[in-house]
């Protein structure tokens, strides 16, 4: 029996990791930057509880793997071991490129490059600083490995990183709709033609783990709440950039002051290899203890917005059916410059317009298909009674006002 590493996690219970190449992952410098990141950026302002970190989310993501693939392989599905720890290995690794605040930051201080980039080229140090020993695991990752299965289980509308993240912010937020049945979803998952298909039993597991993902996303992941908070961060960096570009000196730690100071897009993160170390040292710590400082910065606008985001002072979240008018945002942008006496041009950072849009299940991008007894396949919105293709695919879009309260 191989050693292992135990890890008493609260949503799975006791985590077993292999020592070896896996515990090596998890011990690596660039895995453990994920313990200084939290999983819901900024969501705790709404639900106080999800302090986790993408830490727990990638060992969660692990587990899972490891409990589907042992259950495939009890179905007959044939899987190598080297093909079970690569697996292992890209779904513990599957997060590494995020950022603090991700998608905040992937708008504001970095352009053109996403997450997923950033993970691959962290994987590639990691594999350099364990000899090739990740090769199989970055092809799988890449979807480059003849097993497309595999890649499925990292990446799909059915992989381990959703069923993990589901359960486990559902479990910190204290959202119960979000509490799906991941146990029972991957015992009944099998392969098809090199494909994962969930067997006609499952098909009330997948039914409500749809459900949940919606209401996952409306209650949670775009609160209002969260979503104007967020806006706030989002102006406060580009506010800063804007203030660095024209001259003023601001308190940031050198990795953040880095990112200020410079244009970051794919073509220059790609052609200056400092760019990738200063983004390693990143963390959500690097941020608040700026905005802390920024509080009492000479600009009106950079300390109120720093103070907003250190005294829970949230923008004003409307939200429309239809796109926001010209005028409504001008009249408001004229009322703050009035108010606070700053100037016309300026106002805008104290507000924010934004689309969002999201649709429950794209039965273009990536199907799930039920396997039914007599062998025939199905997508799910036709095997299923109550999900009705319509409404499931139906793109809801929302268009939210937020401002600074005066």
């Amino acid at each position: 029996m191989n050693e292992c590493k135990i890890i008493n996690d609260p949503v799975f219970g006791f985590i077993k990791i292999p020592t070896g190449l896996l515990l090596n992952i998890v011990k690596h410098p660039l895995m453990q930057r994920l313990t200084r990141i939290k999983q819901l950026g900024m969501a705790p302002v709404v639900y106080p509880g999800a302090q986790h970190t993408r830490f727990q989310h990638s060992l969660g993501a692990f587990h899972l793997m490891s409990e589907a693939v042992l259950s495939l392989q009890q179905k007959g599905v044939f899987i190598f071991d080297s093909e079970v720890e690569a697996v292992q290995a890209a779904i513990l690794m599957h997060d590494i490129g995020h950022g603090p605040f991700s998608h905040v930051l992937e708008n504001t201080l970095i352009k053109g490059i996403s997450h997923e980039e950033i993970s691959l080229l962290m994987m590639d140090q990691i594999n350099r600083d364990m000899n090739g020993e990740l090769n199989l695991a970055i092809k799988i990752f890449k979807n480059e490995y003849p097993k497309k299965f595999l890649h499925q289980l990292i990446s799909s509308q059915l992989d381990m990183d959703r069923l993990d993240y589901l359960r486990r912010d559902s479990f910190f937020t204290g959202v119960t709709e979000g509490n799906i049945g991941s146990a029972r979803i991957i015992k009944m998952l099998n392969v098809v033609d090199d494909s994962l298909v969930v067997e006609s039993k499952g098909i009330y597991s997948i039914e409500n783990y749809l459900t949940s993902r919606r209401l996952m996303y409306w209650q949670v992941y775009l609160h209002k709440t969260a979503v104007g908070y967020e806006k706030i961060l989002v102006n406060t960096l580009l506010r800063a950039k804007d203030l660095i570009k024209k001259g003023h000196k601001l308190f940031a730690s050198p990795s953040f002051a880095y990112f200020l100071e410079n244009e970051v897009d794919s073509d220059f993160f790609n052609s200056h290899p400092e760019a990738l170390e200063h983004y390693i040292q990143l963390d959500d710590n690097d941020i608040w203890s700026a905005i802390k400082v920024w509080q009492n910065h000479e600009d009106k606008i950079l300390s109120i917005l720093a103070q907003d985001l250190i005294n829970r002072k949230l923008f004003k979240v409307e939200i429309y059916d239809s796109p926001v008018s010209e005028d409504s945002i001008n009249d408001y942008k004229q009322k703050i410059s009035e108010k606070l006496n700053i100037n016309f041009e300026d106002a805008h950072y104290l507000m924010s317009v934004n689309t969002i849009q999201k649709d429950m299940y794209d039965i273009h991008d990536d199907q799930i298909s039920i396997l039914s007894k007599d062998g025939t396949l199905r997508d799910i919105t036709e095997a299923s009674e109550i999900l009705n293709v319509e409404l499931l695919s139906k793109k809801i879009c929302k268009y939210y006002f937020c401002y600074h309260r005066i």
